[in-house]
């Protein structure tokens, strides 16, 4: 197991990008939080590669009174990927993450812990009614259902940046490694007792979101290609279908001149059932390039992250 003997108690896990400023609020509110509650805490904050003095910041909470401690990534590696490495060296028995914009409220967490009780393995924060602007509303809602259908799973719906997880579930993707990562199919490998709890879910106050649209679709075809065989089966599919309509179109022809001895005429029928098996083709090639560019990476040994410094160990 990854980080030895555990502790009691929840360790709130927060990837930090460009965030200086306001992590001493988020330290400040999670500790009232859950020093109230009587759960003892550790916060560990990620530092994804920032450039705008946020690590200096963490070093100075890890320095202070309360629990915390830190990971400095040694460049951008991307939300997941930082989240992966914070999984890592957690020393409670449950973790729960939480995004440094305090969109999800600090005080959400405890909502999580009661359902914990209930017996999931897995709890997500589902936001009652989230402050996206509508471009990335719409994006989200999209990629989130294209998720569903390439893995089949139905709780990808409910997945965000507010979960509660054991931490030792972190063993079954222990040897996970490659720059292609995704924190939810991880658990979602680990266990199928997952709960989801309604929270409230917060206007942005401090600075921009770094998830664009682009980002989106980059982190659902991660999910859809890396953790699922689906769409080559859809591909797979496809191919059949367009076989069976290219035999449909032969027997056609065939049927049309030994009934009326002439040919089909007209280039429009020749030119739809070449685009119709061309686009087929490249779909099907497209979607193979997309597992062969996740693979080379992880063949060469591409690391998901890389640990420049730690404080508060």
């Amino acid at each position: 197991m990854i980080g030895g003997e555990l502790g009691e108690g929840v360790s709130v896990l927060v990837p930090v990008y460009r965030s200086k400023g306001h992590l001493a609020e988020l330290a400040d509110r999670v500790g009232s939080v859950l020093d109230a509650a009587a759960v003892p805490y550790e916060l560990v904050l990620v530092d994804d590669g920032s450039d705008d003095g946020t690590w200096e910041e963490v070093e100075a909470l890890a320095g202070g009174e309360q629990p915390v401690r830190g990971l400095r990534l040694s460049r951008n590696y991307g939300q997941q990927n930082a989240l992966l490495a914070g999984v890592r060296i957690v020393g409670r028995k449950r973790v729960v993450t939480l995004d440094d914009d305090l969109q999800y409220r600090p005080e959400s967490i405890l909502p999580l812990l009661k359902a914990m009780e209930d017996g999931a393995d897995l709890v997500y924060g589902k936001a009652e009614r989230a402050r996206h602007g509508a471009v990335r509303g719409f994006a989200t809602r999209l990629s989130k259902r294209l998720m569903r259908i390439a893995t089949g799973e139905p709780m990808i719906a409910s997945i965000s940046a507010l979960r509660l997880f054991r931490t030792d579930l972190r063993d079954a993707f222990a040897g996970f490694d490659g720059p292609y990562v995704s924190l939810d199919a991880l658990l979602l490998w680990s266990t199928n007792r997952v709960a989801e709890v309604q929270v409230p879910h917060d206007a942005r106050a401090h600075g921009r979101s770094g998830y664009s649209v682009r980002s989106l679709v980059r982190l659902a075809l991660t999910l859809m290609v890396g953790f699922s065989s689906r769409p080559l089966r859809a591909a797979s599919v496809l191919g059949f279908a367009c076989t069976a309509l290219g035999i449909c179109l032969l027997a056609y022809v065939l049927l049309r001149y030994t009934t009326e001895g002439g040919s089909v005429p007209g280039f429009a029928f020749l030119a739809s059932a070449i685009s119709i098996f061309s686009g087929a083709q490249l779909f099907a090639i497209g979607v193979i390039g997309e597992y062969l560019a996740r693979m080379y990476p992880r063949v060469m040994g591409r690391p998901a992250y890389s640990v420049a410094e730690r404080v508060g160990d």
